[in-house]
């Protein structure tokens, strides 16, 4: 069969794409398909988030709330986002992932849920399981979607193309129809066959696009797919150069092996040179070591090219005794022991790798894009919230809210705003005989890591910008040409899409010439 339908497709299954689909799976009538191009339903951003989820302090409010989004967010947060995550977030946290799901988060004898204080959060409202939170809500997520007999997960399957009726339907005369999504070519990597899946809505969580720089804490799949296939299909992108650079992770051998959380900051560390020395109060006096995200990542850079040095260290064992750091950061102790980094004895070399993208497809307050059933959630998305740079611990958060949220909206609206299902033609690649040389898209994705780390990173300009939009456009006709003459693979799908994303960002930092949070313009 060449195609199959589904009330609701959701592609990605991270804490948004989980959401909504346990949200929609209350209907027992509708019929949810997931997607994912992993084995393994849990690999996900989500997944990999170490430090916490903004919940609610002893003393705080929405409003205090607010005004730490919209600092952090260097003025450039949308209100009403910000007001909906402050307002509906916690209650959310509560009754879903604690009072449904049992998520065990860490409890403080006496008093509830432990809770702490990250960078640029003014009171403690982190809410956290040890140094794995992330990996504990997805795990609980995946459970409860295994057990809804209404839902279809489909691992090892990468999304194609999004379906359009003016892109994709054999009748030429509904170009002229306004841009509505009915689904996505899928490609099923076990049997290497591309199946169209008709879907009254469609549900975009495909999470970040970290892996297109050359270091980053993001899982391999985060190559801006959802992004690429929107803007390909005609969504509205914004705040793309709003790339947030995370300013610790593990550093070993030239590369960044894995994101050390603020959270370590949180507990003490402080940041210091190959000398030992603090520097913070250099660059930060204000808020030294709990600066926000870009200002700390920016700062890094700074010491590492004044002295010298490949790397800076987090200095956690002056501050913290061995049991506490074993007790609060397990995962990051034990992952750094496979190094030959014993964090109980050891400074933490680090650096700054890319690690969330601020910007992303336009939607409302309930997820729409401006293309007709096309909803994106989560990190694909902008749902404004982040503004110019993310307060920490805020992006599991505005998943849930969101994806939550566009549930709600796509089973109100399931029947009185739906596109009729058009007669797509099947997936065509007869004669098609190459197959992807493992070689070539390794080399061009390097390529593109490295332009977007040299040209478009924690530093920009116009002559670097310039030289890497050439670079790219030249790489991207290359890619197209082996894309158009190659047959499918996971990764020729990926690095289609990186290249696309590339030039997304790029252009974005291009035409702001105003330094504005994690976009640093040196010119």
């Amino acid at each position: 069969m060449t195609h199959f339908e589904t009330d609701v497709l959701i592609i990605g299954c991270g804490i948004s794409g989980a959401t909504a689909a346990l949200r929609l799976a209350k209907d027992p009538h509708l019929r949810i398909t997931i997607v994912t191009p992993e084995e393994d339903p849990r690999e996900s951003n989500t997944y990999y988030a170490q430090g916490g989820i903004i919940y609610r302090g002893d003393d705080d409010s929405p409003e205090l709330l607010i005004g730490d989004i919209e600092r952090a967010g260097a003025g450039l947060s949308n209100p009403v986002a910000v007001r909906i995550l402050a307002e509906e977030g916690p209650d959310l946290v509560r009754n879903l992932l604690v009072d449904k799901l049992g998520v065990p988060f860490d409890n403080e004898p006496g008093h509830g849920m432990e809770r702490i204080k990250e960078a640029a959060h003014s009171t403690k409202r982190i809410i956290h399981v040890g140094d794995y939170t992330g990996r504990a809500i997805q795990e609980k997520l995946v459970e409860a979607l295994r057990s809804c007999p209404n839902i279809t997960l489909l691992p090892k399957t990468t999304a194609v193309d999004l379906l359009t009726t003016s892109h994709h339907s054999r009748n030429r005369l509904a170009v002229y129809e306004p841009l509505c999504c009915v689904g996505a070519y899928l490609f099923e990597q076990t049997t290497g066959r591309v199946r169209a899946c008709l879907a009254r809505k469609t549900l975009l969580a495909t999470g970040g696009l970290g892996r297109i720089f050359l270091y980053s804490t993001n899982p391999p799949a985060a190559r801006g797919d959802g992004l690429a296939m929107a803007y390909n299909a005609g969504a509205r992108i914004i705040n793309a150069e709003f790339v947030q650079f995370h300013p610790t992770a593990f550093y070993y051998r030239d590369q960044a092996r894995f994101l050390v959380s603020e959270a370590v900051r949180g507990a003490g560390a402080k940041l210091v040179n190959d000398r030992g020395e603090p520097f913070m109060h250099k660059y930060a006096p204000e808020w030294l070591d709990l600066a926000p995200r870009d200002v700390v990542a920016r700062s890094i850079h700074q010491e590492m090219l004044t002295t010298g040095s490949p790397c800076v260290y987090l200095d956690l064992k002056s501050y913290l005794s061995a049991d506490k750091i074993t007790a609060h950061f397990p995962a990051i102790y034990q992952k750094c022991l496979e190094f030959g980094v014993d964090i109980t004895r050891d400074w933490i070399p680090v650096v700054p790798a890319a690690h969330y993208h601020c910007g992303g497809v336009w939607v409302d307050e309930y997820g729409r894009s401006t293309v007709r059933n096309l909803y994106a959630v989560g990190e694909v998305s902008c749902t404004g919230v982040h503004g110019a740079n993310r307060l920490g611990s805020a992006s599991l958060l505005e998943g849930l809210v969101w994806g939550a949220r566009a549930a709600e909206d796509a089973q109100r609206t399931l029947d009185q705003d739906c596109c009729a299902y058009v007669d797509i033609p099947p997936w065509y690649d007869e004669g098609l005989t190459l197959t992807a040389d493992p070689a070539l898209i390794q080399q061009d994705m390097a390529n593109i890591q490295h332009i977007m780390w040299n040209y478009v990173g924690l530093v920009r300009s116009a002559r670097r910008l310039d030289r890497a939009i050439s670079d790219l456009r030249n790489l991207q006709v290359d890619i197209t040409r082996f894309y158009g003459s190659t047959k499918l693979s996971d990764s020729l799908i990926g690095l289609r899409n990186a290249v696309q994303v590339a030039l997304i960002i790029s252009q974005a930092a291009w035409e702001n010439k105003v330094s504005q949070g994690c976009h640093y313009r040196e010119d």
